[in-house]
């Protein structure tokens, strides 16, 4: 393989959050069908969404009504839907959720579905922040239990990390360490505390690991607890940490970009950081608190 073309969608809430989860869920796939439907007809083979994309990002208002959100995975409505969509254009889809695991156990969740429909798996987000103003996602998801999988789709090594996951270098290691060749990190990050790094870290990681990324934000402002714009800004970053495509910062927008997975090896070749690491060394990583 030497080319693969995939796509992202970023997307501004529709409704408003008077409104029960499930009637924002309907108008959020509603409003992504189109996109879909355009991505199958530019020929895109692996897609993602932005974080929780079927609902707002509802952690600042500590509301329990949220939790009513919380979708099964892959038995739940958004997830056999997208199956049959990947099915039928035989496009791999990324599914970024709100998963409640059992009653009770929620999770920030990403499924995996292959372009025959299958559900491969699930990664789940394995650093949860709670940082001042509005992002208290302890109060709504526990961290992940699932390491770092890698998924054998039909036509990529695929590898998830989601949102705040990005400042911390280790998981795109252990990612590309696994297999990885493409990463996609769906976001809901607003301006202001860290959008400076937005176009820093994935490109820093992306040369690290000999990766392409796919960096996923939302769009927009949201009520009631306005913490900041969403500032859109999708990109695609390659393995030399050049961002090939970018998004616009404030539209409803599918952003499509053929990657050349020849720089993959090229750059591994020239970079050796995999094999020139001395994992010897990093045990006191793991033992500082």
């Amino acid at each position: 393989m030497s080319k693969l073309t995939c796509g992202l969608i970023q997307m501004g809430l529709k409704g408003d959050t008077s409104m029960a989860p499930d009637r924002i869920r309907d108008l959020m796939i509603e409003a992504h069908i189109p996109f879909i439907e355009q991505a199958a007809a530019k020929g895109v083979q692996v897609l993602c969404f932005q974080e929780v994309f079927t609902q707002p990002y509802f952690c600042p208002g500590q509301d329990r009504k949220w939790y009513a959100a919380a979708e099964r995975m892959p038995d739940g409505h958004t997830t056999r839907l997208m199956q049959e969509y990947a099915k039928k254009h035989r496009m791999v889809i990324v599914v970024p959720l709100y998963e409640e695991a059992m009653t009770g156990v929620y999770y920030n969740t990403a499924g995996v579905i292959d372009a025959d429909g299958s559900f491969l798996g699930k990664y789940r987000k394995n650093h949860i922040p709670q940082v001042d103003p509005g992002f208290y996602e302890k109060f709504f998801f526990k961290p992940g239990d699932l390491g770092y999988p890698v998924f054998e789709t039909a036509y990529v090594k695929l590898g998830v990390y989601i949102c705040y996951d990005r400042h911390f270098p280790e998981g795109w290691r252990a990612l590309a360490l696994n297999g990885a060749e493409y990463i996609v990190n769906p976001s809901a990050t607003v301006a202001g505390l860290s959008e400076y790094l937005w176009k820093l870290e994935q490109p820093a990681s992306a040369v690290a690991n000999g990766v392409y990324i796919g960096a996923i934000n939302r769009i927009g402002k949201e009520a009631p607890w306005n913490i900041g714009e969403f500032y859109g800004q999708s990109y695609f970053v390659n393995p030399r940490g050049q961002i090939e495509a970018i998004a616009s910062r404030d539209k409803d927008e599918l952003i499509v970009h053929d990657m050349n997975f020849d720089m993959i090896r090229e750059v591994r070749n020239t970079w050796q950081f995999f094999r020139d690491r001395r994992p010897e060394t990093y045990g006191a990583l793991t033992d500082i608190g």
